[in-house]
């Protein structure tokens, strides 16, 4: 690579950081909808022909962020999850990571949780395919667990999505409590119940138990 071509590519990423970071803080109090992609370049710096050098849209700038709040997750969650201990401390693990994700990308979660069941269609789906891609690998760490044996497809693919759900949920209320100034530890204390009332259930489900 030649310097020229160094230096372009760190201008390139910058621009593109730029772009993220002015969408992110304009979506504080907005919807991805509302919000235009002239609107986006002014914040940014930039012009409306450099924004297209990165996004063809505001829809390809949202699953943007999108990936970058949720996609470096995945071997941490399957980590938690099939770490050794007991229902308890893998509950606190679990917990403690979706507090650190609204800790350290409050505006990332304010943009999933708003726009979860939000207007553009693209990030909708987006948001989805994420998670689905969550349950299905932790649909894959049930599987392995002995608790887990004998239990249909559906009854794994139930549990695997409850508990995306309950790490969702729990960071939308640390958000919440974030926003009015709020300590988190009865969120993650109810948390961390819902998740033991969660694995009692399931020792004592008795749902479809088919073979896999």
């Amino acid at each position: 690579m030649s310097p020229n071509t160094g230096v372009r590519e760190a201008q390139r990423r910058r621009t593109r950081r730029a772009l993220l970071d002015a969408a992110l803080g304009q979506l504080e109090e907005r919807s991805l909808g509302t919000l235009g992609l002239r609107e986006v370049a002014r914040h940014a710096g930039v012009t409306p022909t450099a924004f297209y050098r990165h996004f063809r849209g505001m829809d390809e700038l949202g699953t943007a962020l999108v990936e970058e709040a949720l996609a470096s997750l995945h071997a941490t969650v399957r980590g938690v999850l099939a770490s050794s201990g007991d229902a308890g401390r893998r509950s606190g693990g679990a917990v403690q990571l979706v507090a650190e994700l609204v800790r350290s990308r409050p505006a990332h979660v304010r943009f999933l949780v708003r726009e979860r069941h939000g207007g553009v269609a693209a990030v909708r789906e987006a948001i989805a395919g994420q998670l689905d891609a969550f349950a299905a690998e932790i649909g894959a760490v049930l599987v392995a667990d002995p608790l887990s044996a004998g239990w249909g497809t559906a009854d794994v693919t139930m549990l695997s999505r409850l508990l995306v759900d309950h790490m969702f949920m729990t960071a939308s209320a640390c958000l919440t409590a974030s926003l009015r100034g709020e300590d988190w530890s009865p969120v993650l204390a109810t948390a961390r119940d819902q998740l033991r009332l969660i694995h009692l259930g399931r020792e004592h489900w008795q749902g479809q138990r088919v073979s896999l």
